[in-house]
């Protein structure tokens, strides 16, 4: 495809402006009050596991959590719920475990609704799914 004027670098770019418009319109869609992290596997690497929460009326926040090689599913839920706990503001978040291997992230009473995406895992053989509560 060839635009007057547009060269195939400044197609790359005009792209990659479209896909994160469409993706950002595509999150405000995804806002909940409340979501669940559910942990399968245990960790047979060290890694990170980043997540993005994107508050309805306010800025995101990444969350890094770091996860040492031989950590069982459910130590790994207590990790990322520890790790969420001291990085999203205490007023405006509540973190928990439930069945042991899930974290659920909720919003305070009056608090804008939230989007919350996995943005990456190096951690091998965990795996990670997040649905809307």
């Amino acid at each position: 495809m060839r635009l007057y004027g547009v060269g195939s670098a400044g197609l790359r770019c005009l792209t990659l402006i479209v896909a994160l418009v469409v993706s950002s319109s595509v999150s405000a869609s995804g806002l909940s009050n409340k979501w669940r992290i559910e942990v399968s596997e245990g960790a047979n690497s060290d890694g990170i596991i980043s997540f993005l929460i994107s508050p309805e009326t306010s800025d995101n926040i990444q969350v890094d959590v770091a996860i040492p090689k031989g950590t069982g599913e459910n130590h790994v839920a207590r990790i990322i719920k520890k790790t969420m706990q001291q990085t999203l503001p205490k007023k405006r978040f509540h973190v928990e475990r439930d069945d042991g291997e899930d974290v659920l992230v909720k919003k305070k009473h009056h608090q804008a609704r939230f989007g919350l995406t996995l943005v990456s895992n190096s951690v091998k053989s965990v795996r990670i799914n997040i649905d809307k509560e």
